[in-house]
């Protein structure tokens, strides 16, 4: 048994500290500045209602945002501008408003597909158009939605029988994407069927139908950033956001700060010339191949920088839960594309890749990855899965096993806890006994210290959240939201590699 120190984050004036809010709070960010004078530009789409509350959460942001329970959400958000070193305006580079009542009649449709599909049709198509028409373009857009859209624009979702509207021209979903491959005889069979071409997923369709205009947005709740607006019958939050106001602040703040264009923090020691991958599988439901799945690799280099790469859609899927495979062709081509995009940015092809997957790698893709990797590049593949059958107790306290301590069971196995006890924070952040993952060297050579020293590092990359560590390293934590993003649609050209911020 070994105890991983855990990893420190680089802050402005390249000073070190382990949680990124305290780095903040004393040092500022990594990047310095976002290359322009106006700080944060943001968009912002959403209700009358829902824009004026968003201009009202930048205001209070811009002061300290305090805690009512220090012992889980410490520290207090110091204001944007004191944590950041750049402006946010809380008056929006562009203000889209959405008509309630427009809102209101999708959102009531019976039909998932046509409900979800005119849903995001009323926010993708002002967005597009807002790109082309407007001379300002903001950092990124936030998009603000009525509780109601969360509520009704899921796949699960059901509209309450009192408000439902029957939507004509109603298909079968099975027929429909028929029309994918093939084009219907009459062009209004093909508009009625494009609806079932995409997934009845509000924020996965949004994010893909915007993916090729490269337009960044943040979704978020009116609730989340109005809590005390949304209360239950005893006067509470409704959503049990009131003790969380500063948790929000920060989470939004860092996600924003990224997405603009700059890091807010970057692992410290990072080996150079090392970079990992994140293997991304995701069934097609709209191929009639029910084995059909798309594959991407999602590369993290030893900045922090993320890049997502689309591999093809085919038969990846192997039958048993949860076992993907790619064909030796499709896995050169996938690594062979993380690699030219590394050598791009770097001028040189990285000495050492990790690949992070859920599941071993056959002989039939490992061939595929070593031969894309040449003699340049060292390829290390590692698996790592959720040990839900396993867990670690403390003999002599209550308090969970601390984090970042490993059970090494060979030299190409172990149990790493991810969550657990943090002395720096003097709290564990979950309510059940930590699930320790699962860490196996399954193809090439690697210290297995090493390994597990670099997993616990990943676990501290997820910018979307302000916070110390997360259980799951970056490389698969957003696996299936990435997966559901670039299959939420029908199929297109080659996608072009886009950066990991527009995914999350």
């Amino acid at each position: 048994m070994i105890r991983i120190r855990e990893p420190r984050l680089e802050f402005g004036y390249q000073q070190e500290l382990e949680d990124p809010r305290d780095g903040l709070n004393l040092f500022g960010p990594f990047d310095r500045g976002l290359g322009s004078a106006y700080g944060i530009r943001a968009g912002v789409i959403g209700t009358r209602i829902g824009i004026k509350r968003f201009k009202t959460w930048v205001s209070t942001i811009q002061k300290p945002v305090g805690i009512t329970d220090a012992a889980r959400f410490r520290p207090p958000f110091p204001g944007f501008e004191a944590a950041f070193q750049v402006a946010w305006n809380p008056e929006p580079t562009i203000e889209i408003e959405i008509d309630p009542s427009e809102l209101h009649r999708d959102i009531s449709i019976d039909d998932k597909y046509k409900r979800i599909f005119g849903t995001v049709e009323l926010f993708a198509s002002r967005l597009i158009d807002a790109k082309v028409t407007e001379e300002g373009r903001p950092d990124l857009w936030f998009v603000v939605i009525p509780d109601e859209v969360y509520k009704l624009c899921r796949p699960e979702s059901i509209v309450p029988l009192s408000d439902r509207v029957t939507a004509t021209g109603k298909m079968k979903p099975a027929v429909a994407r028929t029309f994918i491959r093939q084009k219907a005889l009459f062009s209004d069979i093909e508009h009625e069927a494009e609806p079932y071409h995409y997934e009845p997923d509000f924020r996965q369709q949004l994010k893909g139908r915007l993916l090729w205009d490269g337009i960044l947005t943040q979704i978020v709740r009116e609730s989340t950033i109005a809590p005390f607006e949304f209360l239950n019958p005893f006067g509470y939050p409704v959503r049990g956001l009131g003790k969380r106001t500063a948790e929000v602040a920060w989470n939004l703040a860092s996600a924003a700060y990224y997405k603009a264009g700059a890091r807010p923090w970057k692992l410290s020691g990072v080996r150079p010339g090392v970079c990992y991958i994140g293997l991304v599988y995701k069934n097609d439901e709209k191929s009639v191949d029910g084995s059909a799945a798309c594959c991407a690799a999602q590369m993290f280099l030893d900045s922090g920088d993320g890049v997502v790469f689309k591999g093809r859609v085919g038969p990846w899927y192997t039958g048993k839960r949860g076992r993907y495979h790619l064909s030796q062709s499709a896995a050169e081509e996938l690594l062979a594309k993380a690699i030219a995009e590394y050598t791009k940015k770097r001028g040189q092809p990285p000495q050492e890749i990790f690949i992070h997957a859920r599941t071993r790698f056959d002989d039939e893709e490992w061939m595929g990855f070593t031969k894309a990797a040449g003699n340049a590049t060292k390829v290390v593949g590692v698996t790592i899965r959720r040990a839900d059958d396993f867990r670690v107790f403390r003999r002599d306290s209550d308090m969970p096993i601390l984090r970042g301590l490993a059970i090494v069971n060979n030299e190409r196995h172990a149990f790493l806890a991810t969550n657990g006890f943090v002395p720096r924070l003097q709290t564990y952040y979950g309510s059940e006994v930590p699930v320790p993952l699962s860490v196996e060297i399954n193809r090439g050579e690697a210290d297995i210290a090493v390994v597990l020293r670099d997993i616990l590092g990943l676990t501290k990359l997820n910018y979307n959240s302000c916070r110390h560590s997360d259980g799951m390293p970056v490389t698969l934590k957003f696996a299936d939201a990435v997966g559901e993003i670039l299959t939420s649609g029908p199929p297109r050209d080659e996608d072009p590699p886009l950066p990991f911020r527009h995914y999350i």
